[in-house]
């Protein structure tokens, strides 16, 4: 286990302070997921059984949690404990404010791009590639209203 330096021990009380951390390991309980230490005051949970959300591996407060192992998940994106770790930050400053504030910055992305995360500024912040995801250009505005209008159509 790596020595927990001063940021890292701010990082984990803050998410149990504000309760993300608290809700992390809720979420890993509701979706059956192994718990074990991680590195850096994170906990790794492993095993994720719910359908939702469809995500690699999703951060809530200092707990990452994964339907994979963790080794199978650096096996596909090395670098994604890292990226998980710096969302683990965006809990410190967002606080309960993080899932809806999230939520927007996935709506933008996928308003500007059709992609979830290529312009959501968490995943930006995170480092997209560390998390596994393409940088995907801005459509232009029209191209953006047609597809929402071919979008509504094929509903109806």
């Amino acid at each position: 286990m790596t020595q927990l330096t001063l940021a890292h021990q701010f990082r984990r009380v803050a998410n149990l302070v504000n309760g993300s951390t608290l809700a992390g390991l809720a979420i890993a309980r509701l979706g059956r997921a192994t718990v074990r230490p991680g590195p850096h005051g994170l906990v790794i949970a492993e095993g994720y059984m719910l359908p939702f959300p469809i995500a690699g591996a999703f951060t809530v407060g200092n707990v990452v949690v994964t339907p994979r192992t963790f080794a199978e998940l650096e096996s596909w994106a090395p670098q994604v404990l890292d990226h998980e770790a710096r969302h683990s930050w965006q809990y410190v400053c967002c606080g309960v404010f993080f899932l809806p504030l999230y939520l927007l910055a996935m709506g933008w992305s996928m308003a500007r791009t059709g992609d979830r995360a290529a312009r959501n500024a968490f995943e930006r912040w995170a480092r997209l590639a560390d998390g596994g995801y393409e940088d995907v250009p801005v459509r232009p505005w029209r191209a953006q209203i047609k597809a929402l209008t071919r979008a509504r159509r094929s509903r109806r």
